[in-house]
This record gives structure tokens, sequence and C-alpha cells, in this order.
């Protein structure tokens, strides 16, 4: 069989029993959408086009994906593009991670299916770009991933304003009386007024830079502003690059390596990335069989500086950045912390880019490893008989005097009891206690939602209380700040002890020692093990991605991905 059998439409033929009547049947059916002889005889680059009307970080793929197509034409190719689901961060109900897996297995699956020698990933809006990554690394054919880059700042009076981080910020204010309803509302306006994603370093920025450190990014298109021509030529390059790939096959498995994925995580702990990003990038990994250990994100933590001074960490936004170099400046910076001989998919080896002249670096950006911003990384673990399979702490957007500190628990059982109870002017609470927020981990019936950045209370913070310890099993926006420990595991749903805390229980935190300690004796704990019950719905009471969701999710520690996605042998704890 000659390559003109196994590539173009003449692959993943359609079985009908007949092998040249399928090629028959799908050359004129082809034809039909106005092709040529001449283009159908030609291999194909697949396009995953996550355009939607509910994704407003997607608003400019249409004219995106148009110099997508160009780049493959100039690199002979036939670009077909295709849709798959999408996922609008705050369009999305419980949460978006919740659907990650299932735009994850669309991905996959649509690969596999369709008659494609290599394929584009259009992505941009924070739980797309993993997805993606997810779905390519388990099809593995040849990929690239193309972002869809973040939104430009707008003003309000003298402030330059970016979503989300200072959505957060005026928010607070907001809560806090300082500003009232008329100006909120102007503000609502103008956060965010372009297409892209957030414009700070949150997830989808986060992600981007990932994707970049893996290689299945091109060099330098990471931070490129939607809106910027740039972003346009980094269209063109990818479709070109993915052409390319149908002679000479990159496979995400040779590019997502664990010296790749080590990689990854010393530009996380540089950029002050997002919490978020340590259960995408686990999931990613998990695809391939690579475990990423919570034990050694620590030690890679301690000895990686924080570089980038961006929102929600620094000041700047992700404009900025780019203009500023961008993650190629990121990783010069940390040269003699990274693997120097990973692949990326143009067949680069990442030394053989560094080498390469940097260009301009904006030090009140992008700072010199000699001259960090922070001497340790962005992200710590935790560990300790609250969380014994970790919980993650963004200790570079957290206040440094709450990091070695006992408190007393105020204790909220659901995203509905915090609802309910946080700004009653009753509730007992001080600035100096810990709150706590149960049964909002993945299997629960919330979805492990971004509601981890548990509000201040309003008597509280009208009295001026800007952060306070919060612990739960749930996650929080990239784009978020303050003295907050998320990712809690086991869960409180399934019976970890988080479950089990009770209001006026003394918590132990020492940053220091990356412990987290209940302080209540084993007796009364087996007590209130004894009494606990979960309030999980059983899958077989549930019906259709819910049912298959509720049985397979793992917890935050394995990424929460589905237990029977990951490579067969690999599987681990579901419950």
């Amino acid at each position: 069989m000659n390559d003109d059998e196994t590539r173009g439409l003449s692959r993943g033929l359609t079985n009908y029993g007949d092998h040249d009547f399928s090629v028959y049947l799908r050359r004129s059916f082809a034809s039909s959408m106005g092709y040529s002889q001449e283009m159908l005889k030609k291999p194909i680059v697949g396009i995953a086009n996550t355009y939607s009307g509910f994704n407003n970080c997607h608003r400019h793929f249409p004219e995106m994906v148009e110099h997508v197509k160009r780049g493959i034409l100039l690199g002979g190719g036939l670009p077909i593009e295709f849709p798959t689901i999408s996922l609008g961060e705050v369009f999305l109900s419980p949460t978006s991670l919740k659907f990650r897996n299932l735009m994850a297995m669309d991905t996959e699956e649509m690969i596999r299916a369709q008659p494609m020698d290599a394929v584009v990933l259009m992505g941009g809006c924070d739980k797309t770009v993993p997805a993606q990554l997810m779905g390519a690394a388990s099809a593995d054919l040849p990929t690239v991933q193309l972002i869809g880059g973040p939104m430009m700042t707008s003003r309000h009076g003298e402030e330059r304003l970016g979503a989300c981080t200072d959505c957060r910020r005026f928010w607070g204010k907001y809560r806090a009386t300082e500003i009232d309803k008329a100006e909120i509302d102007m503000v609502e306006g103008r956060l965010a007024t372009t297409t892209g994603t957030c414009a700070v370093m949150g997830t989808a920025s986060t992600m981007a830079c990932i994707s970049e450190t893996l290689g299945m990014a091109l060099p330098g298109t990471a931070a490129i502003p939607a809106v910027h021509a740039d972003r346009l030529r980094a269209a063109e390059a990818t479709g070109l690059a993915a052409a390319r790939m149908i002679l000479n096959p990159i496979r995400p498995s040779q590019v997502i390596t664990e010296k790749s994925v080590e990689n990854a995580l010393r530009v996380l702990l540089a950029i002050g990335g997002s919490t978020n990003a340590i259960i995408h990038l686990t999931a990613v990994a998990g695809r391939l069989g690579i475990r990423i250990s919570l034990d050694r994100l620590n030690a890679l933590s301690d000895t990686t500086p924080v570089l980038v001074n961006l929102k929600p960490v620094g000041q700047n936004y992700m404009e900025d950045f780019f203009f500023g170099g961008g993650v190629g400046a990121v990783m010069r910076e940390l040269k003699p912390l990274l693997h120097l001989d990973t692949l990326s998919v143009t067949g680069e080896r990442l030394g053989d880019r560094l080498e390469q002249d940097p260009g301009y670096v904006d030090r009140r950006v992008i700072a010199s490893a000699e001259a960090p911003l922070e001497l340790e990384g962005g992200l710590v673990a935790l560990f300790g008989n609250l969380a014994p399979r970790g919980a993650i702490l963004k200790r570079s957007a957290a206040d440094k005097i709450l990091f070695e500190k006992e408190g007393r628990a105020v204790v909220f059982t659901s995203l509905e009891d915090l609802a309910a109870r946080v700004d009653d002017p009753e509730l007992n609470i001080a600035a100096d206690d810990i709150m706590v927020l149960q049964n909002a981990g993945p299997r629960s019936a919330s979805g492990m939602p971004e509601a981890g950045y548990l509000p201040i209370p309003k008597k509280l913070s009208s009295q001026g209380v800007k952060d306070m310890i919060r612990i739960s099993d749930a996650r929080m926006s990239g784009t978020a700040f303050g003295t907050i420990i998320l990712h809690v595991a086991p869960e409180a749903s399934i019976g970890g002890l988080l479950g089990l805390v009770r209001t006026g229980d003394r918590i132990r935190l020492s940053v220091a020692k990356k412990r987290i300690e209940l302080l209540v004796d084993e007796a009364e704990l087996d007590r209130r093990r004894a009494e606990w019950t979960s309030d999980i719905v059983p899958p077989e009471q549930r019906r259709g991605y819910d049912r298959l969701y509720a049985a397979e999710v793992l917890q935050a520690d394995e990424g929460c991905d589905f237990a029977f996605l990951k490579p067969v042998g690999t599987v681990g704890d579901n419950s």
C-alpha cells in the first residue's frame, strides 16, 4: 500500500466491506463541497475549531481559522475545519471543569474517526486548551496547538483594567462599600472590551505558556494578544507547521515527556501561574502515563524563582508580558534548570531555541534570575492529616503574614450554606479565624467549581479585612488572589478528613513545613467518622454524562481525569 492509499481521504475509511468502494463514495461526497480533484488528492490537516456563541474568548476564531487554512495550503495540505465542544468558562453550569473531560473525549474521537494526517487545535478559554491537549495526547496524531491569545486592557478613570483580577478587586471594593452601585456598573462594562482570554496570568494564559513550554505550540505564540496582527501570522505559521509534519511526523508522545512536563512545571512556578494548571497538566501528562508528584512539585518550587510581574501576583498584564519578551525570555532565565533536549512540534530542540537572539526583555515585567521577584516558586503543595494526598497554595498571591498560623475553623458545609450565611451579620467569625468550605470537590454535586475564593464576610470586609486563610476541596480562578488552600485530597464528599471539620476546631498552617493539620484527637475523629454520611447521589441514580462523570472522575491529585481514559495499567483510585 503506497502513501496515497494511507493519506488524505483514503485514511481511516468507513467500512462498507469494499475498500475501493469506500474511497469512491468518500471522494464523491467530498466533491459535493466544491473541491477539485487535485485538492482531493492532497494530505489533510484537520482544524479543530472551538468557536461558539457561548465563548466570548473565541469570538475572533472565524477570522483566525482562515489564516490557519492559508498556512496549510502553503504547506501543500488540504485544510478541513471541524467543530468540537467549546467551553466558555463563565457560561457553563455547574462549572466548566465538569465538561473538560467530555471535550477531551470529543477531540480525541474526532481526530481518530475522521481522515486527517495532522491536526491544528484552536483553543484559548481556560478548559479548552487542556481538553484539547488531553485528547491529542491520547490520539497521538501529529498536532500543533494554536492559542487564541489574551484580551487587551481597558481603562476606568486613570486605572488600567483587565479581566478578571480587576473584576474581583472591584467586586471586593463594592462588597466593602468602598464604591457604589453606579461605579460597579460602570466598571462592569469596561473590564472585558476585546476578544480573547483574561488579560492577566489566569488559567488561560498559564495553559498557553505551558503549551509553548511543552513544545506543543509554536515558539513565541503563547502571549500574542488576540487582536494583534501577529496572532493571525501565528495562525498561518501553525497551519504551515502542521502541514510540514505530514512528511516528517512528530507526535504528542514525542513532545510531551517527563522532561518537557518538568520544564512546564518550572515555567508554571516562575510565572506565578494558576493553581488550575496543576490539575490540567497532571491530566495531560497522565494520558501518556506520566505521573506528576506533588512532592516533586515542592522540590521544583523551592529551587525555581518567581520572575513574572503580572496580575494577580504582580502589577502588569499579558500584553506587557508579550511585548516584554514572553515565554522565551522566562525560559532563558531558567535555562540552567531546564531539560534542553526536549523536542517541539517544529522539530527544534529547546536548547537550540534558547541559543537564538532573545531580543528586548522588559525587566519591569520579566525579572532576571539574578534579581527575581521571589526566590521560591509561586505554588506549593501542602500535606498533613487534613490533606494526606495534598492541597495547593498559590503562595505568590497570598499574604505571607498568614503563612505560619493556627486558627479557629468556621465551617460552611456546602456552597449553598456559604451563600446563605457568609454575609449574615450574626455570623460568628473574626479576622484570625480560618474559613473552611466542604463538599465542593470533583465528586460533589457542584463538580469542583472555582469557589475556593471564599468571599470575606461583609462584617469583616467592611472593617478593612482583605485576606484570611480559606481552605476547601474546590478550585479558584487563576485570576484570584489570597491565602487560599485548594484541591484538598481526598475531598470531603468521599470521606476525606476535610468533611469532618467542625466550627471551633483548631487548624494549623505551616507553609515553611508544607503542612496543614486539623488539631483534633483521633478518638473524636473516629466518633465523627462513625456519624458521617456522604451526600453524593450514586451514579446509578443519574443519567447521561452526569452518570459517567460521577462513576469515573478521579481526585485532584490525579488531574480529575476519568479513570477509563488513562492508559491501561495506570488507573488511579477514583474512590
